[in-house]
């Protein structure tokens, strides 16, 4: 059976990580070299090589090969498809709150009312 992994899957999966998400930030600042990544997270290079495997499937990172360098750089990917399945979400937790905290601002305003719980 063929499976299909979408996108964002893949995304989260990448981001997952705190040594990907720590590979991102860095790659932010600057390009980098799977060697130079592999010693500022005290990792093995080949440890490194499946890390940015990872973020180069998700579309996160890209590679290039010169000589024996391999370059490591952010991909052009925006990542927007992930941004709004998350603001979706934000939205639904944020009505919740603010529904609940009416209920409690109503329960307040009883207690200082002396006023009997309705239930």
């Amino acid at each position: 059976m063929v499976q299909y992994i979408a996108p964002l899957d893949l995304s989260f999966a990448a981001l997952s990580d705190p040594t990907r998400r720590g590979v991102l930030e860095q790659l932010g600042r600057s390009d980098a070299s799977i060697t130079d990544l592999a010693e500022r997270f005290h990792m093995t290079l080949t440890g490194m090589k499946k890390h940015v495997s990872v973020l180069e499937a998700a579309g996160l990172v890209v590679t290039k090969k010169v000589g024996r360098v391999r370059t490591c750089r952010l991909g052009r990917r925006k990542m927007a498809e992930e941004a709004a399945w998350i603001e979706q979400y934000q939205q639904l937790w944020t009505a919740r709150f603010e529904a609940l905290d009416e209920i409690v601002e109503e329960l307040k305003q009883r207690e200082l009312n002396n006023e009997p719980d309705p239930k």
